[in-house]
């Protein structure tokens, strides 16, 4: 029995090629390093025959990378993302002339010989010492198919690249026994098709179909024989031979093939003198590679596909095995997203905010009862020029976000209402509200209580004078009153609203927990993102059941094999009855409140609007029974204030949450629903208290809000008045600890650079 090394036992074919590598590989078959022959071969072998048996006996061939195609929810295209632009194709699907070129010009007796071409080697020796250095090479199709093996493992880490092409005797001894076992194991067809699936054609083509599609827009299967031979002739130097930019030298090398493929018999000298006589025609497609290239808008939400495939552990253990799998491509990604949808925000978006605008909007929709993301976009596109990004404004940083995301103001109070409810709060529930007061002197939490340490004491109002209570709920939260909901909040404690707000997914931009103080669970001081309120909102829509938001419905790979996919995860967030009594005050706002110019005239909807300390930040959230959505309109920097401004050639005196924001959602979900059904909410009854006060506008309601996240403001505490203590409204909750509570006189709101408590 002949003795097995590591390598496994030799074939007589193996035997061979050993031989050959310890008798002339050194200097005759490395034809491509820069050594003359002449003693090369003194280099002999020692130590090759070991080296040659200790190389594994199989070689790990990885799937080819390939493109990506990411579908809507309808299957239509929203981008192509890949590594290595190239699709795998039969050799029943690439041109007879193809096939031909490339072996005529590249191993012309790729079918007469093994692995190893005995007459090419001393061809190319021949022709070396006659020359007195290295002229030619004697490498076989089946090696050049194992280099690039070698190649496409290496990926595109630099390192990993040059060793898989370092010209080497070590590398060359492996190329040589590797293509052994290819010969013996695939075949002549198979060791062709995979080639020509594999190899660089230049112009970012990987693989004759790509390259096919990019110089000539069609597929390989019909390729004409001048075509073939200017593809098989790019090969050997893609950008010497490059006809996009060199027309002449890569026609030089077309007539090379084609008088190549006489040469040997493929085709008639009469054939090539033919085709050498026409120029070069190309129909060139040009690289459409990454989010940049998504239709309608959609790129942001692409790039969130793809932070969603990265991050997620179900798609690979660990950062590098999900990369891998995402590098590899070949995927068929189709999502959530929907086209009406989608195509209704981009229209809204660009009728109320242009890109060259010093604010930006952003705008995300998603579907109560799914977590589905609907549609999202921006008004600042997806790119690397001038008024673009690369910043998704709808999420977080972890998913390529702005780093803290936007201060929510008013929009944050419907949590805070829901919590107080959820915790027998009654709908009717009254506060004095006044004008402006100081914040409570302490406010309990989830740990140690918050204590009003400022000096002076930290301070609020609401925006205009006529904003006195006191207030019952509902016409609190139509007129977006800041005194009533921190009155609240020193009710009810923080740390009700701290739960309620775990409940609802609810995290600062950065992906951390909202710190609990007054200004962040009352007045929004604290940076959010537009997926985040969309969904927190959605759950009110769905009678209290809150959804994670999803993108993906399913990935194929190239083999049409599934694979695992997130999926969302519901769980009841707050009572069906609470959700139904946010659902129908929220209504008030946009029938009688501030979100009035927000409000949709076809079917029930409800929301929210918000605007931050020194008009910074701008929102407006509100859903119907089928649909949530989020607003944001502000300068991404935090640097803007929203006064006498132009947006979207409009001039704006001052920016209100229900004033630019509001429309936008207002004509995104008008689009987004046409022909959709329309449900009605489930209320409740919350009577109407008498009419006592003016028509207060929601104006600056997030006091204390600004990019600086976390640092207190300073205060203001003059003498002012007390409310009366008698109760307005008889037949509704009003806390006898409330009525009259210690007001502060004006001076102490935060000055647009600094924050509340």
């Amino acid at each position: 029995m002949p003795k097995n090394r590591s390598g496994g036992g030799l074939t007589a074919t193996q035997q061979a090629a050993k031989f050959l590598g310890v008798a002339a590989l050194s200097g005759v078959v490395l034809a491509g390093i820069a050594l003359p022959a002449a003693g090369a071969l003194g280099l002999a072998t020692k130590g090759t025959v070991e080296g040659f048996d200790e190389i594994p006996a199989n070689l790990r061939t990885p799937p080819l990378s390939q493109r990506t195609t990411i579908l809507d929810s309808k299957g239509g295209m929203i981008a192509s993302v890949y590594s290595r632009d190239r699709t795998v194709v039969e050799l029943k699907d690439i041109s007879p002339y193809m096939q031909k070129a490339i072996v005529a010009i590249e191993d012309a007796r790729f079918y007469e010989h093994g692995a190893i071409d005995l007459k090419g080697i001393l061809r190319a020796l021949n022709r070396n010492v006659q020359e007195g250095g290295t002229a030619q090479g004697a490498s076989t199709l089946t090696q050049q198919y194992v280099k690039n093996v070698f190649v496409e493992e290496a990926g595109d880490d630099p390192d990993k690249v040059a060793q898989a092409t370092q010209q080497t005797m070590g590398r060359k001894i492996q190329e040589l026994k590797y293509a052994i076992q290819v010969e013996e194991n695939l075949g002549k067809k198979r060791i062709l098709t995979n080639y020509l699936n594999i190899t660089f054609f230049g112009q970012q083509a990987y693989g004759v179909e790509a390259a096919s599609q990019r110089y000539f827009s069609k597929h390989a299967k019909d390729l004409t024989l001048e075509e073939s031979a200017l593809l098989a002739g790019i090969v050997q130097s893609p950008s010497r031979y490059d006809p996009v930019n060199d027309t002449a030298e890569a026609t030089k090398r077309r007539n090379t093939v084609l008088q190549r493929m006489a040469d040997v018999g493929d085709i008639s000298q009469a054939e090539a003198d033919k085709a050498k006589s026409n120029p070069i025609k190309l129909k060139v497609k040009k690289p459409q590679n990454g989010c940049i290239t998504a239709v309608s808008g959609a790129g942001f939400f692409c790039d969130y596909v793809r932070q969603v495939f990265l991050s997620d552990p179900v798609f690979g253990k660990t950062k590098e095995d999900r990369a891998k799998v995402w590098n590899r491509g070949g995927l068929t990604v189709r999502t959530t997203l929907d086209p009406q949808s989608q195509q209704s925000v981009q229209s809204s978006i660009k009728s109320h905010v242009y890109k060259s605008d010093k604010v930006a909007t952003a705008v995300t929709l998603v579907q109560p009862g799914t977590g589905k993301i609907m549609g999202m976009g921006q008004s600042k596109p997806y790119g690397f020029g001038p008024n673009e990004t690369q910043y998704n404004y709808s999420v977080n940083k972890s998913m390529g976000g702005s780093n803290y995301g936007f201060p929510t103001g008013s929009t944050f109070k419907p949590f805070l209402a829901a919590a107080a409810i959820e915790g027998g709060k009654p709908a009717t529930q009254i506060y004095p509200s006044p004008y402006e007061m100081d914040y409570p002197d302490t406010v309990q939490s989830c740990g140690k209580p918050w204590v009003n340490d400022g000096v002076p004491k930290y301070h609020l109002e609401n925006e205009s004078e006529s904003e006195k209570g006191p207030y019952p709920l509902k016409v609190a939260m139509e007129k977006s009153v800041n005194t009533y909901f921190v009155q609240m909040l020193q009710d009810i404690g923080m740390c009700p609203v701290s739960k309620m707000t775990d409940k609802l997914g609810i995290v600062q931009g950065d992906g951390t927990k909202l710190p609990q103080n007054p200004s962040t669970l009352t007045l929004g001081s604290n940076g959010l993102s537009p997926l985040t309120m969309a969904s927190a909102y959605a759950a009110f829509a769905n009678r209290g059941t809150y959804c994670t938001p999803i993108a993906i419905e399913s990935v194929k790979t190239a083999d049409g094999t599934s694979l695992p996919i997130p999926k969302t995860t519901c769980s009841q967030a707050m009572s069906q009855t609470t959700a139904d009594t946010i659902n129908t005050l929220l209504r008030g706002v946009v029938d009688s409140g501030t979100g009035q110019e927000a409000g949709l005239q076809s079917r029930d909807n409800a929301g929210k609007t918000g605007t931050t300390d020194a008009r910074k930040n701008a929102w407006f959230v509100g859903y119907t029974p089928n649909m949530s959505g989020a607003v944001w309109v502000g300068s991404p920097s935090q640097s803007v204030e929203m006064e006498r401004i132009t947006i979207g050639g409009v001039y704006q005196d001052k920016v209100y949450g229900g004033q630019v924001p509001g429309p936008i959602w207002r004509d995104a979900m008008t689009g987004a629903l046409n022909g959709v059904t329309a449900p009605a909410f489930n209320t409740v009854n919350i009577p109407d208290p008498p009419e006592r006060h003016g028509d207060g506008e929601d104006r600056g309601e997030g006091r204390g809000d600004d990019e600086d996240h976390g640092r207190p403001g300073p205060g203001g505490n003059k003498p002012g008045k007390k409310p009366g203590d008698k109760n307005p409204f008889p037949g509704m909750s009003i806390p006898p600890d409330l009525i009259g509570g210690n007001t502060g006189g004006r001076g102490g709101q935060t000055d647009g650079g600094a924050q509340g408590p």
